[in-house]
């Protein structure tokens, strides 16, 4: 199973690659969470924000497998322990890819990779769209979506 998408966004690719990795722009775009990591190939890296285990809950964690500042982002991700007691057994990978298009970034993401039967293949479209929606409101106007939570 395979997740595409792909985002046309009214901003410079250095504008949407600070949303992406940056803590300013992860509060805003992933729920609160911020990014822990050398973001060295190779290296760990985790989201941890708000959830069921508190601040420093860990939604998602893995191993970073290529990193190129405004250009690519592609880690391979296990769920956080909170989510699934299985978690390090469960895994997918996920590529940001930023081409500069006009005055537009084309951001595409790709969510692939799955484990076998993994459980998240019923929720992570919906996700997807949620995270990737908001990202290019928050990129475009400097604000998050409300999603009334």
């Amino acid at each position: 199973m395979e997740f595409e998408y792909e985002f046309y966004i009214g901003a410079s690719p250095e504008k949407v690659w600070d949303a992406l990795v940056s803590p300013e722009g992860t509060r805003q775009t992933f729920f609160g969470c911020v990014i822990e990591s050398t973001f060295e190939i190779g290296s760990s890296y985790k989201y941890v924000g708000p959830g069921t285990d508190g601040d420093e809950t860990v939604h998602i964690y893995g191993t970073i497998l290529a990193y190129e500042p405004g250009k690519i982002f592609t880690v391979l991700e296990h769920p956080g322990p909170s989510y699934r007691p299985n978690h390090a057994e469960l895994e997918s990978t996920i590529s940001f890819t930023l081409e500069e298009v006009g005055a537009t970034t084309k951001l595409t993401v790709i969510n692939n990779a799955f484990t076998e039967n993994h459980p998240s293949l019923e929720t992570v479209d919906s996700q997807w769209w949620m995270i990737l929606s908001n990202l290019k409101t928050f990129v475009e106007t400097g604000k998050g979506l409300d999603f009334g939570w």
